[in-house]
Protein backbone atom coordinates (compact mmCIF):
# COMPACT_ATOMS: atom_id res chain seq x y z
CA UNK A 1 0.00 0.00 0.00
CA UNK A 2 1.32 3.09 -1.04
CA UNK A 3 1.74 5.52 2.00
CA UNK A 4 0.58 9.01 1.23
CA UNK A 5 3.89 10.73 0.35
CA UNK A 6 4.61 8.43 -2.70
CA UNK A 7 1.15 9.35 -4.33
CA UNK A 8 -0.66 11.97 -5.83
CA UNK A 9 0.13 15.34 -4.86
CA UNK A 10 -0.83 18.95 -5.85
CA UNK A 11 1.12 21.55 -5.02
CA UNK A 12 0.39 25.97 -4.94
CA UNK A 13 2.52 28.89 -4.66
CA UNK A 14 2.13 32.54 -5.28
CA UNK A 15 4.12 35.76 -6.14
CA UNK A 16 2.88 38.87 -5.05
CA UNK A 17 3.32 42.83 -4.41
CA UNK A 18 4.67 41.92 -1.08
CA UNK A 19 4.05 40.21 2.24
CA UNK A 20 1.20 41.80 4.19
CA UNK A 21 -1.60 39.20 3.58
CA UNK A 22 -4.59 41.75 4.53
CA UNK A 23 -3.52 45.00 1.50
CA UNK A 24 -1.02 42.99 -1.33
CA UNK A 25 -1.57 41.48 -3.86
CA UNK A 26 -1.22 38.28 -6.43
CA UNK A 27 0.32 39.06 -9.40
CA UNK A 28 1.54 35.00 -10.73
CA UNK A 29 0.43 32.07 -9.21
CA UNK A 30 0.77 27.86 -9.93
CA UNK A 31 -0.58 24.94 -9.27
CA UNK A 32 1.64 22.32 -9.98
CA UNK A 33 -0.17 18.09 -10.07
CA UNK A 34 2.23 14.84 -9.62
CA UNK A 35 0.47 11.99 -9.59
CA UNK A 36 3.41 9.94 -8.24
CA UNK A 37 7.45 10.55 -7.04
CA UNK A 38 8.99 11.04 -10.82
CA UNK A 39 6.05 11.48 -13.15
CA UNK A 40 5.74 14.83 -14.83
CA UNK A 41 3.99 17.20 -13.08
CA UNK A 42 0.99 18.82 -14.83
CA UNK A 43 1.18 22.74 -14.37
CA UNK A 44 -1.47 25.68 -14.44
CA UNK A 45 0.40 29.11 -14.64
CA UNK A 46 -1.48 32.50 -13.48
CA UNK A 47 -0.28 35.94 -14.53
CA UNK A 48 -2.10 38.87 -12.88
CA UNK A 49 -2.43 42.68 -13.63
CA UNK A 50 -2.86 43.28 -10.00
CA UNK A 51 -4.58 47.32 -10.79
CA UNK A 52 -2.13 48.48 -8.11
CA UNK A 53 1.63 49.65 -8.15
CA UNK A 54 4.07 46.91 -8.35
CA UNK A 55 6.64 48.09 -5.98
CA UNK A 56 10.66 47.54 -6.83
CA UNK A 57 11.41 46.06 -4.10
CA UNK A 58 8.67 42.89 -5.05
CA UNK A 59 9.94 42.70 -8.87
CA UNK A 60 13.77 42.60 -7.49
CA UNK A 61 12.60 39.16 -5.75
CA UNK A 62 10.40 37.54 -8.62
CA UNK A 63 10.98 39.34 -11.96
CA UNK A 64 7.97 40.88 -12.83
CA UNK A 65 7.70 44.02 -13.59
CA UNK A 66 4.52 46.73 -13.35
CA UNK A 67 4.72 47.27 -17.17
CA UNK A 68 4.70 43.51 -17.92
CA UNK A 69 1.61 42.69 -15.49
CA UNK A 70 -0.09 45.39 -17.13
CA UNK A 71 0.31 44.12 -20.71
CA UNK A 72 0.27 40.31 -19.77
CA UNK A 73 -1.75 39.75 -16.88
CA UNK A 74 -5.34 39.35 -16.82
CA UNK A 75 -7.80 41.06 -14.85
CA UNK A 76 -7.82 39.25 -11.15
CA UNK A 77 -11.54 38.68 -10.21
CA UNK A 78 -11.60 36.10 -13.42
CA UNK A 79 -8.27 34.81 -12.09
CA UNK A 80 -9.34 34.00 -8.54
CA UNK A 81 -12.27 32.19 -9.40
CA UNK A 82 -9.83 30.17 -11.62
CA UNK A 83 -7.66 29.30 -8.67
CA UNK A 84 -9.78 28.76 -6.07
CA UNK A 85 -11.80 25.81 -8.60
CA UNK A 86 -8.53 24.61 -9.27
CA UNK A 87 -7.56 24.18 -5.49
CA UNK A 88 -11.15 22.79 -4.67
CA UNK A 89 -10.50 20.31 -7.38
CA UNK A 90 -7.71 18.72 -5.81
CA UNK A 91 -9.95 18.84 -2.57
CA UNK A 92 -12.83 16.72 -4.39
CA UNK A 93 -10.62 14.16 -5.03
CA UNK A 94 -8.92 14.29 -1.89
CA UNK A 95 -5.10 15.02 -3.52
CA UNK A 96 -3.31 16.51 -0.58
CA UNK A 97 -2.15 20.15 -1.33
CA UNK A 98 1.34 21.42 -0.44
CA UNK A 99 1.56 25.19 0.44
CA UNK A 100 5.18 26.40 1.40
CA UNK A 101 4.12 28.70 4.79
CA UNK A 102 0.17 28.00 4.16
CA UNK A 103 -1.11 31.28 6.07
CA UNK A 104 0.67 33.58 3.53
CA UNK A 105 -0.89 31.83 0.15
CA UNK A 106 -3.84 31.18 0.98
CA UNK A 107 -4.91 34.04 3.67
CA UNK A 108 -3.87 36.09 0.61
CA UNK A 109 -5.87 34.30 -1.96
CA UNK A 110 -8.98 34.15 0.40
CA UNK A 111 -8.17 38.47 1.01
CA UNK A 112 -8.30 38.86 -3.32
CA UNK A 113 -11.08 36.43 -3.28
CA UNK A 114 -12.94 38.45 -0.91
CA UNK A 115 -11.68 41.89 -2.57
CA UNK A 116 -12.80 41.03 -6.13
CA UNK A 117 -15.07 37.61 -5.79
CA UNK A 118 -17.78 38.82 -2.48
CA UNK A 119 -16.55 35.40 -1.75
CA UNK A 120 -13.78 33.29 0.45
CA UNK A 121 -11.51 30.80 0.50
CA UNK A 122 -13.79 28.66 3.07
CA UNK A 123 -16.60 29.13 0.49
CA UNK A 124 -14.52 26.58 -1.75
CA UNK A 125 -14.24 23.94 0.76
CA UNK A 126 -17.64 23.76 2.67
CA UNK A 127 -18.55 20.37 1.23
CA UNK A 128 -14.65 18.90 0.54
CA UNK A 129 -12.18 19.49 2.89
CA UNK A 130 -9.10 20.88 1.69
CA UNK A 131 -5.85 18.87 2.75
CA UNK A 132 -3.02 20.98 3.26
CA UNK A 133 0.88 19.99 3.85
CA UNK A 134 3.25 22.52 4.88
CA UNK A 135 7.01 21.69 4.69
CA UNK A 136 7.77 24.40 6.71
CA UNK A 137 5.59 23.24 9.58
CA UNK A 138 6.08 19.77 9.04
CA UNK A 139 10.12 20.03 9.00
CA UNK A 140 9.82 22.25 11.64
CA UNK A 141 8.29 20.10 13.96
CA UNK A 142 9.96 16.83 13.11
CA UNK A 143 13.68 18.05 13.27
CA UNK A 144 12.64 20.90 15.76
CA UNK A 145 16.07 21.14 17.13
CA UNK A 146 18.19 22.00 13.77
CA UNK A 147 19.68 25.36 14.05
CA UNK A 148 19.20 27.83 10.80
CA UNK A 149 16.20 29.49 8.64
CA UNK A 150 13.92 27.52 7.14
CA UNK A 151 12.96 29.33 3.53
CA UNK A 152 12.03 27.22 0.73
CA UNK A 153 15.49 27.90 -0.64
CA UNK A 154 17.17 26.65 2.76
CA UNK A 155 14.58 23.41 2.91
CA UNK A 156 15.67 22.14 -0.77
CA UNK A 157 19.70 22.39 0.47
CA UNK A 158 18.30 20.16 3.32
CA UNK A 159 16.73 17.53 1.53
CA UNK A 160 18.61 17.87 -1.64
CA UNK A 161 15.81 19.19 -4.08
CA UNK A 162 16.53 20.84 -7.05
CA UNK A 163 15.51 24.90 -6.86
CA UNK A 164 16.38 26.08 -10.07
CA UNK A 165 14.34 29.11 -10.65
CA UNK A 166 13.36 30.51 -7.11
CA UNK A 167 10.35 32.85 -6.90
CA UNK A 168 8.88 31.49 -9.64
CA UNK A 169 5.20 29.98 -8.49
CA UNK A 170 5.64 26.63 -10.31
CA UNK A 171 9.21 26.05 -9.65
CA UNK A 172 8.76 27.01 -5.92
CA UNK A 173 5.27 24.69 -6.07
CA UNK A 174 6.94 21.72 -7.60
CA UNK A 175 10.30 22.35 -5.25
CA UNK A 176 7.24 22.38 -2.24
CA UNK A 177 6.01 19.27 -3.41
CA UNK A 178 9.46 17.42 -3.84
CA UNK A 179 10.12 18.73 -0.09
CA UNK A 180 7.57 17.30 1.58
CA UNK A 181 8.04 13.58 -0.23
CA UNK A 182 11.19 14.04 0.90
CA UNK A 183 10.34 14.78 4.44
CA UNK A 184 7.70 12.10 4.14
CA UNK A 185 10.78 9.63 3.17
CA UNK A 186 13.21 10.43 5.88
CA UNK A 187 10.82 10.84 8.68
CA UNK A 188 8.61 7.69 7.19
CA UNK A 189 8.66 5.91 11.17
CA UNK A 190 6.70 8.83 12.61
CA UNK A 191 5.08 9.73 9.12
CA UNK A 192 3.72 6.59 7.09
CA UNK A 193 0.43 5.45 9.54
CA UNK A 194 -0.74 9.15 9.64
CA UNK A 195 -3.39 10.09 6.92
CA UNK A 196 -3.34 13.29 5.35
CA UNK A 197 -6.39 14.40 7.49
CA UNK A 198 -4.93 13.59 10.70
CA UNK A 199 -1.47 15.46 9.57
CA UNK A 200 -3.83 18.79 8.33
CA UNK A 201 -5.17 18.37 11.97
CA UNK A 202 -1.58 18.41 13.43
CA UNK A 203 -0.36 20.57 11.52
CA UNK A 204 -2.56 23.11 12.77
CA UNK A 205 -1.77 21.99 16.55
CA UNK A 206 1.91 22.12 15.47
CA UNK A 207 1.88 25.44 13.81
CA UNK A 208 0.22 27.01 17.27
CA UNK A 209 3.05 26.04 19.63
CA UNK A 210 5.88 27.03 16.99
CA UNK A 211 4.11 30.76 16.71
CA UNK A 212 3.84 30.61 20.53
CA UNK A 213 7.55 29.92 21.07
CA UNK A 214 8.69 32.51 17.78
CA UNK A 215 6.26 34.98 19.91
CA UNK A 216 8.22 34.72 23.75
CA UNK A 217 11.48 34.88 21.61
CA UNK A 218 10.02 38.15 20.44
CA UNK A 219 9.29 39.06 23.75
CA UNK A 220 12.23 38.50 24.98
CA UNK A 221 13.99 40.11 22.20
CA UNK A 222 12.21 43.35 23.16
CA UNK A 223 10.18 43.30 19.77
CA UNK A 224 6.55 43.87 19.42
CA UNK A 225 5.93 41.82 16.32
CA UNK A 226 3.04 39.63 16.26
CA UNK A 227 2.69 35.85 15.54
CA UNK A 228 -0.79 35.04 13.99
CA UNK A 229 -1.17 31.09 15.21
CA UNK A 230 -4.01 30.62 13.08
CA UNK A 231 -3.37 27.51 10.21
CA UNK A 232 -3.47 27.12 7.66
CA UNK A 233 -5.87 29.99 7.06
CA UNK A 234 -5.92 33.67 8.94
CA UNK A 235 -9.57 33.67 9.64
CA UNK A 236 -10.14 37.37 10.25
CA UNK A 237 -9.63 40.45 7.89
CA UNK A 238 -8.11 43.51 9.47
CA UNK A 239 -9.91 46.10 7.34
CA UNK A 240 -10.97 46.15 3.33
CA UNK A 241 -8.18 46.95 1.12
Amino acid sequence: MKTWYEGPLAAFDTETTGVDVETDRIVSAALVVQDAPGSRPRVIRWLVNPGVPVPEAATAVHGLTEDHLVRNGRWPAPVMHEIAAGLHDQAVVGRPLVVMNAPFDLTLLDRELRRHRASSLGHWFESAPLLVLDPRVLDKHLDRYRKGRRTLTDLCAHYEVALDEAHDAAADALAALEVVRAVGRRFAARLERLSPAELHTLQAVWHAAQARGLQAWFARSGSEEQVDPAWPLRPEMRAAA
